[in-house]
């Protein structure tokens, strides 16, 4: 049986930050379906752990989604809370 996929928050060693659905692993690659990229985040935010946290609001630029990505280059994987996962769906672009 599969194991069900984890809404993530991860970063990447070109600075990027993507929210998806994946397994959270200790690799420097991972593939997140329905995939987005937070492009700028404003200060309600309170950085990259409360996009993990809450989510981007709306103030923020989140692109649409894409079916899946594969990011290689990781330097951190954070499970998103529900609240975030809702947020990143929302996908807020000011």
């Amino acid at each position: 049986m599969e194991k069900k996929k984890q809404a993530l928050v991860v970063t990447t060693e070109k600075k990027g930050v993507f929210f998806g659905y994946g397994h959270a692993a200790s690799s420097k690659t991972i593939r997140l379906e329905n995939a987005r990229m937070c492009v700028y985040w404003s200060v309600d935010v309170k950085g990259v752990l409360g996009l993990a946290s809450g989510g981007p609001t709306k103030n923020c630029r989140v692109t649409p989604a894409v079916p899946a990505i594969t990011l290689q280059g990781v330097t951190a994987v954070m499970e998103a809370t529900p609240q975030s996962a809702a947020a990143w769906e929302a996908q807020p672009w000011s």
